[in-house]
């Protein structure tokens, strides 16, 4: 073997290595939701305090995203990832064994802070290691299909792990991923330092970041049991810090977060583009998840196996089809194709029945979603990335995950609180509780499918103009067909 084909080699193995490091953080956010009645009957918790399981890992990790991206930047991007994966695997470890309900809450936060660092940096390794653009949409698709279908494998293996074994496994089991991970990266991901602390040493501005996206995510999170003063308190608060950061990045000589990558187009726009789809499908795939259990009875393992022809299908579009999908029809059209799968799996979710059955019903829409998200995820990153230089690949990274925690975050938020308030109407009118749930679920994927209608509009507006990547890729038919 020559020594390119060892080089070549390499690169795809540690691709695998930093997807299977992915696949771990994205597995656990889902995972634990399914063992949650599990845990709060061994360690007492109320319902109130049972939400701090899934909340503080989610604090943490939405928190401190773009932080960690740029971290990866400054002290190179190997360093961060295997410090967040120590991390995270330790804190397994401690959630595992835990005996008390602060014990494993703490335990939590500390994993979503390892979780944080492992995942912000791996898109931008991804795009560094991977520059050619035929190979990078190859390599982008790998890790699309593994950051979104990474949530419905866990709830198979959460609904699996909790029935046959017991709750503790589903974080015993980070153990041996985790290790093994770590001694394949060293081994194949090679050391690239960063620019360096003092291209970016913004103390202050880090501690303002961190505290308002983490102030930001809590309010989100927490907009049903607090009262609306304390809502409105925090969401002010945390608005405050993230603004105040942002003018005191354009004040100092060394900012910790250059905003030159923002004023590009096609990267403002990809993510917002994200945000407003995740944002309708965390509340589709969470809602989904209720009305396969409250209207037709699945119990958690059964949840899981029906949405893994979604999985399959995303992952043959992720991993065969959307990069020479993408050469072929450009960007710009591959992702508008893709919205509309999604959007229509949507309005179809929202005419499930009461009595309805998986084939009719639940199958189709599913199958939509999926053939959408496997095509579009990778087109929206390869977007995402594109105002990415060498030295701001982790902050762009950071910014793709973000926007996806942030946007499904406020998402699943709203989509819960419309159908939880329409639900309820519905029952002070009289009709039985199956159904009005079921016409709640309705209105929040309506609204799901809505803002999947605005972010084609904002695909349209914001890939129009002449030098996109999707343009340069419709002038070059023949190359793309080669692909």
């Amino acid at each position: 073997m020559t020594a390119m084909a060892r080089t070549d080699r390499s690169r795809w193995l540690a691709l695998y290595v930093l997807c299977v490091g992915m696949l771990m953080i994205v597995l656990d956010v889902t995972i634990v939701n399914v063992a949650l009645p599990s845990i709060q009957g061994d360690l007492g918790f109320s319902p109130s305090g049972l939400a701090w399981v899934v909340n503080a890992y989610l604090i943490a990790f939405g928190g401190l995203l773009l932080l960690a991206g740029r971290l990866g930047d400054l002290i190179g991007q190997r360093r961060v990832f295997l410090g967040g994966l120590a991390i995270f695997t330790v804190a397994s470890l401690l959630c595992a064994v835990s005996v008390s309900q602060f014990m494993l809450i703490a335990a939590r936060f500390v994993q979503g802070v390892g979780g944080a660092l492992t995942s912000a940096v791996i898109l931008g390794m991804i795009v560094t290691m991977f520059p050619e653009p035929r190979e990078q949409a190859k390599a982008i698709g790998v890790y699309g299909f593994v950051a979104s279908a990474g949530g419905s494998i866990g709830l198979l293996t959460g609904g699996a792990l909790t029935a046959a074994i017991n709750w503790h496994w589903i974080f015993l089991i980070n153990l041996p991923v985790g290790v093994l991970t770590a001694v394949f990266a060293v081994r194949l991901i090679e050391d690239v330092r960063g620019i360096g602390v003092r291209g970016g040493a913004d103390t202050p501005g880090a501690a303002m970041l961190t505290a308002g996206l983490m102030l930001g995510v809590a309010t989100i999170l927490q907009i049903e049991q607090w009262s609306t003063a304390v809502v409105v308190t925090t969401g002010a608060v945390s608005v405050a810090l993230i603004v105040a950061f942002l003018v005191r990045q354009t004040r100092i000589a060394n900012p910790l977060m250059p905003l030159r990558l923002f004023r590009s187009g096609q990267v403002s726009g990809a993510n917002v583009i994200q945000a407003l789809l995740v944002a309708g499908m965390f509340g589709m795939f969470f809602l989904g998840a209720l009305y396969l259990q409250q209207i037709l009875g699945y119990d958690a393992l059964e949840v899981g196996v029906a949405f893994l022809p979604t999985t399959i299908v995303m992952g043959a579009m992720s991993l065969k089809f959307s990069g020479p999908i993408a050469l072929r029809f450009g960007l710009r059209n591959t992702l508008v194709t893709s919205l509309a799968l999604i959007g229509l799996g949507m309005l179809l979710f929202a005419r499930t029945p009461v009595q309805g059955g998986f084939l009719l019903d639940v199958l189709p829409p599913t199958i939509l979603v999926g053939l959408g998200t496997g095509l579009g995820f990778p087109a929206l990153m390869t977007l995402a990335m594109s105002g990415a230089t060498p030295s701001d690949a982790g902050l762009a990274s950071g910014l793709v995950n973000t926007s996806a925690q942030v946007g499904g975050a406020i998402g699943l938020a709203a989509l819960a609180t419309v159908a939880a308030a329409h639900t309820q109407g519905r029952l002070s009118a009289g009709e039985s509780a199956p159904a009005a749930l079921n016409a709640g679920y309705h209105v929040a994927y309506l609204i799901g499918a809505a803002l999947v209608a605005v972010a084609i509009a904002i695909t349209f507006a914001v890939l129009r103009k002449p030098g996109t990547a999707e343009e340069a890729a419709d002038e070059e038919p023949d190359l793309a067909a080669a692909a």
